[in-house]
This record gives C-alpha cells, structure tokens and sequence, in this order.
C-alpha cells in the first residue's frame, strides 16, 4: 500500500526569541525558546490537534508552520517543498495555501474596514479579479459561513463575537487554502457560540478537504474535531497520535494531568474521577530546567528525569502513538 506524503511538516523546529532582562539594556538580552526542536505533521485532510498549557509553544509552533516567524533550526516543509528560508515573493504562492484564523476575532479584524473588505483583502493582495468580481466572491464567502451578504457593508463592532469569527473563517477561505491554522478559534467565544463554529469548521474541512492545525485548551472540542492529538509543555511535545488514544489513555503524565485538571460539569463526576489541579507553574522558557522540563512538577520524577531529556518515541504498540517519558503510562504511588 502506498502511503501519502503530509501535506505540512514540521522537521526537530526551533523558534528562539532575544527578550531584554532586567534594566533593559539592549545587550542584556536573554534566550528564549519558544519552540525547542518540534517536529509533527499534518496529512491532507487531516486534522491535528495542539494542546498544552499557556506558554507551552502552541502558538508560536502554529506560526512557525505559516512562516510568520523566523526559524532556528530544523526545516518546515509544504507539499515536499522545503519553504524555512523562504522569503519575500518566493514565499508568496505558499501564502496562498495557508491561511489563519486567530484567537480573538474582535482584535483580527481592523475596525476601520467593513467586514466585506476585510474578506476581500486577500483577494486583492494575491489575485487580479476585478472589484465586482471581488465584491461576487465575498458574498459567496459569507454565505459559505453562515452569514447573509448584505452585512457585508457593515463595520466589526455591528457583529458578535461568534459573527466576527465567521468573518475571520470567511477571510481564511477566500484563497481556496489547503490547510488553515486554527490558534485558539474558540477561546474567545461564549460556550453558547462555541459550538456552532466547531459545526461550521467541521462542515468546511468535509466539503472542502481541508487540513487544520488546531490549536486548543479546550481537551473536550480538541476531541471532538481532531483526527491526531499533539501536547506540548515547554516548547516539545511530549505525547503525539490518534486523538481517542492519546486522550482516554494518555500515557504521559502530563498528558493525564491536564484529563484531570479539566474540569467536568457534573461535580459528583469530578470527585468521582478525581479532579485536580496541576502542581507548580509552567518553568520560564528563559531558563528551562535540566532533563525533562516536567520533571518539577511530575510524581514519577526520579534522578534520571532530572537529568536526562527523554525522546519522543513509539509507546503501547498503537500506529503512531508516542510518548517522551522515562515512565509512560505508569501511575504514581499513593
């Protein structure tokens, strides 16, 4: 049998930021890694999840996919291209087959510009329709969306948040992308109108065979609407494949920490599974510490884990699952 290429790769990336330290002094600046050798990939169609607490990389990883931030090392690839030192009009085409949809709907939209010029945007940067023409693809868009084209002539603070988002998935679509980075779709939504863009996103990638990079907090939609799961602490991922395995049977203990910590809307099934909240904060990028990052705040940490940086590698005999761990899958004492 013959097996496809991925559509997206990402190849043992980096992505290192220079931040001031104390004072401010421009020489006294800091390393920080952001994403610290991350390699996953997206087959066509396919959608793959990103999880992890606030400051774990997703983001950053997300952007590092689109070409939006620089490099360190490792390679980024599309369509078996290598794009990583791509820049300028030669990575223009690639534009095109790769779009975003940002956390805040509100903020990703200009407030000066109508909606349907907001749409219009990219057809005006990578296309040479006509302004009628233009004008004939954005209604299609809204309507694509869910919204009528009338509201085109509307200004962002006419719309609510989940509408504004719509606009946002509407800007995405218009060049016919192959894959859309999704950074946190639903995060600044009411739990109301989070679902109905799960439905709309869900909808598109079916009829158009798109592929999404879903980046999440939310365990339960991730779940929902992703084919593979990746999670992330510290800027590595710690646990990749098959989302119903990863997260009924995760078996890294970062992975079931944050099961746990997710809390359930039924009380009585939050005692009776035994609800907690991760020990300890997320150490600084700046100064990672030795051997497993987690190590700090896992129970199973011994003098190894404080050592040594395990390796992402084949865990439990399932197609595609991986875990970097000492102890996977073990459960803690006590």
């Amino acid at each position: 049998m013959t097996v496809s290429p991925p559509l997206a790769r990402l190849d043992d990336v980096a992505v290192h930021f220079r931040v001031p330290l104390a004072g401010g002094l421009r020489r006294n600046r800091a390393l920080l890694r952001a994403v610290d050798g991350v390699s996953l990939q997206i087959g066509r169609g396919q959608v793959v999840g990103l999880v992890g607490e606030s400051g774990s990389g997703k983001s950053t990883t997300g952007r590092a996919l689109l070409r939006l931030v620089d490099v360190a090392a490792g390679r980024v690839w599309v369509d078996g291209e290598d794009i990583t030192r791509l820049r300028g009009r030669r990575l223009q085409p690639w534009r095109r087959r790769m779009q975003v949809v940002f956390q805040d709907p509100e903020a990703s939209l200009d407030p000066r510009l109508r909606v349907g010029s907001s749409v219009a945007e990219p057809l005006r940067i990578h296309t040479t329709m006509s302004a009628a023409e233009r004008d004939r693809r954005v209604c299609e868009l809204l309507q694509t969306v869910g919204l009528d084209p009338s509201l085109r002539s509307r200004w962002p603070h006419e719309f609510s948040g989940g509408q504004r988002q719509r606009v946002g998935v509407a800007r995405a679509l218009a060049l016919d992308p192959e894959l859309v980075v999704l950074d946190e779709p639903i995060s600044a939504l009411d739990v109301s109108v989070q679902a109905q863009v799960l439905n709309l996103l869900a909808e598109l990638r079916k009829e158009r065979g798109l592929s999404y990079l879903f980046i999440a907090h939310d365990l339960a939609a991730v779940a929902w609407l992703s084919d593979i799961v990746a999670v992330m602490y510290l800027g590595r991922v710690v646990e990749v494949g098959p989302v119903e395995r990863v997260l009924a049977a995760g078996a890294h203990p970062y992975t079931r920490a944050l099961r746990s910590s997710e809390p359930p809307a039924d009380p009585q099934t939050a005692q009776a599974r035994g609800w907690q909240v991760i020990d300890g904060e997320i150490p600084s990028p700046l100064r990672p510490p030795p051997g497993c990052a987690f190590h700090p705040r896992c129970p199973l940490a011994d003098a190894r884990c404080r050592t040594e940086a395990p390796a992402l590698r084949p865990w439990g005999g399932g197609a595609g699952h991986r875990v970097a761990c000492h102890h996977p899958g073990e459960e803690a004492a006590g």
